[in-house]
């Protein structure tokens, strides 16, 4: 089964201990193959180095776990716009469809409030957790 992960939930997996985390192993475990973009890896390391003001090196360590997770980061040029109102979900969306995924999990309600989109289902760490239930 093929999953992409939104930017938010491999944030929360590196920075707390919660479902996110949980759901990180198991993709490290290969549970499932996680796929990524240059996109969502770019916004990683903003969001780390802005927000929680992390150094270029403390970046890099803490994405360590995140990139021992992913099967593979797909380059691609699939185009999405004016799905979402924020831009950078139409391009987690573009990742999804690229990938081929079943599973585009997020914690962004305007994600979320698709619900699926062109084959992909979109669904909370919480809701992708319980499937391994």
């Amino acid at each position: 089964m093929i999953v992409v992960f939104d930017t938010n939930v491999l944030i929360a997996a590196i920075i707390t201990e919660g479902v996110c985390a949980k759901l990180l192993h198991r993709a490290r475990s290969r549970e499932f193959s996680l796929v990524s973009c240059p996109f969502i890896m770019g916004e990683i390391q903003r969001t780390l180095s802005k927000k929680f003001r992390l150094s270029h090196d403390e970046t890099a360590l803490a994405i360590e776990p995140v990139s021992e997770s992913i099967v593979h980061v797909i380059k691609h040029n699939v185009k999405i716009k004016g799905i979402c109102r924020d831009a950078d979900d139409d391009n987690v969306l573009a990742c999804a469809l690229a990938a081929k995924a079943a599973y585009l999990v997020t914690g962004d309600s305007d994600l979320l409030a698709l619900k699926n989109f062109r084959g992909v289902k979109i669904i909370t760490p919480r809701d992708f957790e319980a499937l391994f239930d």
